[in-house]
């Protein structure tokens, strides 16, 4: 399967049918650190991936609320 990854960007082959989780396994990627897509659709650990389809392996990217005055947090906008 051809596997996109983001962050940097880059392109691997891993051969084989698997579970997603077994295909980051491999990739030494954390599972709690990204997301899987295969054709626009997020995947789970438990998902399978054969090995004639294409996935994107994206970092998980999080934030919050920008601090207010004293850190207290800011009231999100209109």
């Amino acid at each position: 399967m051809r596997v996109k990854l983001r962050n940097p960007d880059r392109e691997l082959e891993v051969v084989g049918n698997r579970k997603v989780h077994d295909v980051l396994l491999e990739l030494a990627i954390d599972p709690d650190t990204v997301l899987v897509i295969r054709d626009r659709e997020l995947l789970t650990r438990e998902d399978r991936v054969e090995e004639d389809e294409r996935i994107e392996i994206r970092p998980v990217i999080s934030g919050g609320a920008r601090p207010g005055p004293a850190g207290e947090r800011a009231e999100a906008g209109p």
